[in-house]
């Protein structure tokens, strides 16, 4: 399998706060992989680095075998990678298709509209929805929302930050669907989730940040049943 993104050796720093520590770490075009570990471990920080948001002080990161480390946020974006930020990051006083067509804003295409219709087939209560704004909607609702707005910009690599975060049970089965769903359909897809169970339920393989630093990695499956993992993630 192609080699989609490596890491090599990022280090990134806020002020004179390590965040991250020399961290290494490769996705395979196709795979769910899950990165798993405490708060401030500094999992939000390595999405925000991939995605351009961060600047990295020192390393190397590669997309689809060019090198980004120096590139600006929105040349990222139409290299296609795409980041669902932690608290999703919609603008409440926008509709729900303004905010998801927001997605698309680096696209000179004309298919924009049948991009868009795929949406609505993939999450149906948009559709109801489309013209409220976006900040009447429920948390699982929203959710929806800016899946479907990183998806307008046709990602190879979906970056999906706390995807779960205050979401009632039920919604989260239906958002973990349409994960395993779009790997099915080509996007491969990077996933912080600070429930550990789920994280390693539905992904292939998994790493695990402590203090800002890459302490594991394995298959998913294989770590549900790590005893060092399931004392320190799993709680049982």
């Amino acid at each position: 399998m192609h080699t989609i993104l490596e890491i090599k050796n990022l280090s990134c720093h806020y002020d004179k706060i390590i965040a991250l520590s020399d961290v290494s770490l490769t996705i395979k075009r196709g795979e769910i992989v899950s990165l798993i570990g405490a708060n401030g471990a500094g999992k939000t920080t390595l999405l925000r680095t991939i995605s351009g948001l961060n600047h990295a002080s020192s390393g190397s990161i590669q997309f689809d075998s060019t090198s980004i480390t120096k590139s600006p946020s929105d040349q990222r974006v139409r290299m296609g990678i795409a980041q669902v930020p932690e608290g999703r990051g919609l603008f409440s006083v926008l509709s729900v298709e303004d905010n998801i067509l927001l997605g698309a804003y680096t696209r000179k295409d004309t298919e924009v509209q049948q991009d868009l219709e795929g949406i609505y087939q993939k999450f149906p209560v948009l559709r109801e929805k489309k013209t409220h704004y976006a900040g009447t909607l429920s948390g699982g609702q929203q959710q929806m929302v800016a899946v479907g707005r990183a998806l307008m910009s046709r990602p190879k690599l979906l970056l999906l930050d706390e995807p779960s975060m205050g979401l009632a049970p039920v919604i989260v089965e239906d958002i973990f669907s349409a994960i395993l769903e779009l790997r099915d359909q080509g996007v491969t897809v990077f996933l912080v989730e600070q429930n550990a169970f789920l994280a390693l339920e539905h992904s292939d393989r998994t790493y695990v940040l402590e203090n800002g630093s890459v302490v594991s990695e394995g298959k998913s499956k294989e770590m549900l049943h790590d005893e060092r993992i399931i004392e320190a993630y799993l709680g049982r």
